[in-house]
């Protein structure tokens, strides 16, 4: 059975010991690389990374040192490759959560500017443009 994040909080908070939280939750920690969990997100798509980073707009060296593990890329860098990569917006958050960043917020408006990018389907170029038009500051 699976347990939501707010009930693992809920739990943390009325823990008397961080040892026996761990342990008893220790399933639901995320223990993936962020490398491992793009090359996971590939497989599934059946997508070539040669592909994704031409579409990702981000640096061919750059880019491949992140798939390698070599690099951890800023935020608005890994919102380029899941842009590329078509993830949705749920998988996207994921890929946000599990690397140390923050989610999508929509009230914010870059990130409500990407979230309307995700789910209309829009390139990191076309998202590029609506975050100049706003004057917003581009993924890069």
């Amino acid at each position: 059975m699976r347990k939501d994040t707010s009930r693992i909080v809920e739990e943390l908070g009325l823990c008397d010991d961080f040892k026996s939280f761990y342990n008893e939750n220790k399933e639901y920690m995320v223990d993936s690389l962020l490398c491992d969990m793009l090359s996971q997100k590939l497989d599934e798509k059946g997508l070539k990374k040669s592909e994704v980073i031409r579409r990702s707009e981000i640096s061919e060296v750059y880019a491949y040192q992140i798939f390698s593990g070599l690099r951890v890329p800023e935020r608005s860098k890994l919102l380029c490759l899941t842009l590329a990569m078509g993830l949705d917006l749920d998988e996207t958050q994921h890929m946000l959560k599990c690397a140390g960043y923050s989610p999508l917020y929509v009230k914010l408006p870059f990130d409500s500017v990407i979230i309307y990018g995700i789910c209309k389907g829009l390139s990191v170029i076309e998202i590029n443009e609506l975050l100049y038009e706003y004057q917003l500051e581009t993924l890069g």
